[in-house]
């Protein structure tokens, strides 16, 4: 186990490297014009003054590796647009609790909603619960998530009475953005679940415990929905990520401070180092959430195992 996570761990710092690296030369090929807020009126030698302070008229390569070197001692510079001299991870650190706060609510919301009703689907294939759990999955992947996430702030404010701007302090304004983001997970949960669950139904292991006169409700909940939730499993920790990535549109829909609503803010101002920063946690959570899978699904089903090779007794 242990000589796998290593593997695992040197293998997420170099996918970690590649990200970091493929986004800092992209961010570098941003007009300068972009660093500047009074470019037209600026002459020559306070650009190249400006570039100099930022470090942007050095080579590429050594760019990078005095970014590198910078991360390795903990520091992630300075925002240059968005709040001139204050250290990144000082913004990032007041915003990163907004966002887990929401993308944790949204991920449990989603279980609670979604799992039960993947089990009703498939105890009902075929039956009115089963259609109408599947017009929804369909009518979520279907229709552009921008176009409901518009229909439920337009029309949810109005309902309980909110504002259209989200305010932290108060509770009631934390469940339309929650709903938003946990539409797109329920109907995964459901579909996926549902799917699992109707295959694992058919399985001889499944015939010969009701030969055995074992009773629907104990093969229902203690095989098929035990065994179908296995693989649904290693997708729990990355669909936070997802989730995450998702709030970007929510989080500057309802204008929450947040880490999804900053990140287009820092790259229509095109303030560098809060986009690597925002870019480096978003990519930590990604490989931590692929490792934190495959552990599950070895906590889940003691059959697997993620240290044995194929063939292996």
């Amino acid at each position: 186990m242990l000589k796998y996570l290593l593997k695992r761990f040197a293998r997420s710092l170099l996918t970690l490297f590649l990200i970091l690296t493929i986004v800092f030369i992209l961010v570098r090929q941003m007009p300068i014009e972009g660093y500047f807020p009074n470019f037209e009126k600026m002459t020559q030698e306070q650009i190249d003054n400006g570039l100099h302070q930022m470090g942007l008229d050095q080579p590429m390569i050594v760019q990078l590796g005095q970014f590198y070197w910078n991360l390795l001692h903990g520091d992630l510079g300075v925002s240059r647009v968005y709040n001139r001299g204050k250290p990144v991870w000082d913004i990032l650190k007041t915003k990163i609790p907004i966002s887990v706060q929401l993308g944790s609510l949204s991920i449990l919301f989603s279980m609670l909603v979604g799992l039960p009703m993947g089990v009703i689907m498939a105890k009902r294939k075929g039956k009115l619960a089963d259609h109408l759990g599947t017009g929804f999955i369909v009518l979520i992947q279907a229709v552009p998530a921008a176009v409901y996430y518009l229909f439920i702030q337009l029309y949810g404010t109005e309902l309980l009475g909110l504002k259209l701007r989200f305010e932290p302090e108060n509770w009631v304004s934390w469940l339309l953005p929650i709903l938003s983001l946990s539409l797109g997970n329920i109907a995964y949960y459901a579909m996926w679940l549902r799917r699992y669950m109707v295959d694992e139904s058919t399985k001889d292991y499944i015939m010969l415990a009701r030969i055995k006169g074992a009773s629907d409700g104990r093969i229902m909940y203690h095989h098929i929905f035990r065994n179908a939730f296995v693989p649904m499993a290693q997708y729990l920790p990355t669909s936070f990520l997802n989730t995450v990535v998702g709030s970007i549109y929510i989080e500057s829909l309802w204008s929450i401070k947040g880490m999804g609503g900053l990140l287009v803010d820092v790259v229509h101002k095109q303030d560098n180092n809060m986009i690597l920063g925002i870019v480096l946690l978003f990519a930590c959570v990604g490989i931590l959430g692929l490792m934190l899978g495959d552990l599950l699904m070895v906590l889940f089903d003691p059959r697997i195992s993620i240290v044995k090779k194929a063939g292996e007794d």
